[in-house]
């Protein structure tokens, strides 16, 4: 609806938002981007709704942000779905969580083929209710060929038990000839990972005002750019993601280096 006292306030927006998208594509875009997805709860206590509702809300900014993203030209798009230890939550909660990849691909997977986006997943998949993986293993066969943005949910996935499982298939091909002790190399350390064959991310941003990691990723954000927003998820907009982006574009990335 336009607004009543600025009839153009609405067209406004929308080619301000669409200038801010233009000014972006003409700088680096970085190629993976992660997002620690926060605030969900706290945005529901806040309307004093169940926490449920905060969840539902946010299924449609990953919609959204997905979108943004792949309009952009990010190649990667890795969120933080459900970690290892959100299983220690309500019930109500967690049967919630495991069934908004079946509501959200049901109502979105259309919508992502046409996008060209590549649906992938990491994490412990066999730990997962039978409907949870239906949903996610269709979506992934049914996008295998999209070669645009890929759009990778970690769902119960956690960094450490990750490097501990990496760890074990390590030793376990020393021990059979696979291969030699003097080629481990963080190269070849980093193919034992879920995310092998993906870059590490380049732009890890995460809402609500949290500053930590929270189990995500912690190898291969090594060098990874950081960028904290005290916006709750469901509130968070395109317009916060070009902010972060903007952001991620000012910075100089040395890599332990020097420029100049």
């Amino acid at each position: 609806m336009l607004n009543k006292l600025n009839p153009w306030k609405k067209e406004s927006n929308t080619s301000t938002l669409r200038d801010r998208i233009e000014k972006v594509k003409r700088s680096s875009i970085p190629e993976h981007v992660a997002i620690i997805m926060d605030g969900n709860g706290r945005w529901a206590r806040k309307r004093s709704l169940p926490r449920i509702a905060g969840h539902h809300e946010g299924m449609k900014v990953v919609r959204k942000i997905t979108k943004l993203a792949n309009q952009i030209g990010v190649k990667t798009l890795t969120l933080y779905a459900f970690s290892t230890e959100n299983w220690k939550r309500p019930k109500t909660e967690v049967d919630y969580l495991m069934k908004l990849p079946e509501e959200f691909l049901d109502t979105f997977l259309p919508e992502l083929i046409e996008e060209n986006v590549q649906v992938r997943m990491m994490g412990y998949k066999d730990q997962l209710p039978a409907y949870t993986i239906r949903a996610v293993d269709k979506a992934i066969e049914d996008t295998k060929k999209n070669d645009g943005l890929i759009l990778n949910f970690a769902l119960n996935y956690g960094s450490r038990a990750e490097i501990i499982d990496a760890v074990r298939s390590v030793l376990t091909d020393c021990k059979s000839g696979i291969i030699k002790e003097n080629e481990i190399d963080e190269e070849l350390f980093s193919s034992y990972l879920m995310t092998a064959k993906m870059p590490d991310p380049d732009l890890l941003i995460r809402t609500s005002g949290e500053i930590r990691l929270s189990n995500f990723m912690l190898w291969q954000v090594a060098y990874t750019e950081f960028w904290f927003t005290d916006v709750l998820w469901p509130d968070f907009s395109e317009t916060d993601f070009l902010t972060a982006i903007e952001a991620y574009q000012s910075r100089q990335r040395r890599f332990g280096g020097v420029n100049g």
